[in-house]
């Protein structure tokens, strides 16, 4: 593989139902309470891992978990996974911060984050 290094996957999204009854259960699970907690997105920070509870799936209508790959650049590793066979689903864009992220599918309709931070 040439390109780009990815630093690995360090955040993970996950579609709720019920934001307080699921952030309940991820703090017991991860022994921290919420850094983040809005009624939009419940964050926490646990082991060097970030997992966000998003209510309804959010915006991007999420149905299942997604895993983040934490990138350099995102423009360069979207360049570098569409020709290679994924599909781009949610193109990056800032979403605070300077944060970037997007999503793609891969051959079978799964899907992945990238995540760029400042």
């Amino acid at each position: 593989m040439t390109g780009s290094s990815t630093q690995g996957i360090k955040t993970v999204l996950h579609p709720v139902t019920d934001l307080a009854k699921a952030k309940e259960v991820y703090a017991a699970l991860l022994g921290v309470a919420p850094q983040a907690d809005e009624s939009y997105y419940v964050g926490f920070e646990a082991e060097g891992q970030h997992i966000g509870l998003v209510p309804s799936g959010g915006p991007q209508a999420m149905t299942s978990p997604v895993a983040y790959w934490h990138v350099p650049d995102i423009e360069t590793k979207l360049a570098e996974v569409t020709a290679a066979g994924a599909t781009v689903r949610e193109p990056a864009h800032d979403v605070g911060g300077g944060r970037l992220v997007a999503t793609v599918t891969d051959p079978d309709g799964n899907v992945l984050g990238l995540l760029q931070d400042r």
